[in-house]
């Protein structure tokens, strides 16, 4: 099972300030969509509590949510205590690739079992943030997709869909 990392990120790796998104970019919300949908996502419980509630869970796939919590439930979902413990849901009901849609934290505890990385590379700086992705190590992964998308009436960012897969060591 291929396990992918799924953000949106600014140029010094933000993703949030105050549990909350720090663009607003439709087309990469829809490219979010399109990625995840059919997929079982894996997200912490802030991520999910940031989700407005119509919104909850996100449909048209299985909801997992990790939290220290042990009294944490939310309806329609599947509550888990670690990240090997998610895995191993996804793993059961036959999942080819289990997307991880963060936040920081869950990002942190997932990046040494992600095989895929699904960037939107916002081309700005956020200073307000107070949420950032992980490094990795770029010697670890080989960039299979960049494509650049200028800021329009609707988007008001510049911004780059990336892809990197890990690269299989022999």
């Amino acid at each position: 099972m291929k396990i992918a990392l799924v953000v949106a990120l600014g140029l010094n790796n933000e993703i949030g300030a105050n549990g909350k998104l720090l663009w607003h970019l439709p087309a990469d919300l829809k490219r979010f969509k399109e990625i995840t949908s059919g997929h079982h996502v894996l997200m912490g419980r802030k991520t999910y509590e940031s989700i407005p509630e119509k919104f909850r869970p996100l449909p048209n796939r299985a909801n997992i949510i990790l939290t220290t919590n042990k009294n944490f439930k939310a309806a329609n979902c599947i509550v888990v205590h670690t990240i090997k413990e998610a895995i191993a849901i996804a793993k059961n009901a036959r999942e080819n690739e289990l997307m991880i849609i963060g936040g920081g934290e869950i990002y942190t505890l997932a990046m040494p079992f992600a095989t895929t990385l699904y960037i939107t590379k916002v081309n700005s700086n956020f200073s307000e943030a107070d949420t950032f992705f992980p490094k990795w190590n770029t010697e670890e992964f080989v960039e299979t997709e960049n494509i650049f998308f200028e800021k329009d009436e609707k988007n008001e960012f510049d911004f780059n869909y990336i892809k990197l897969e890990r690269k299989v060591s022999h």
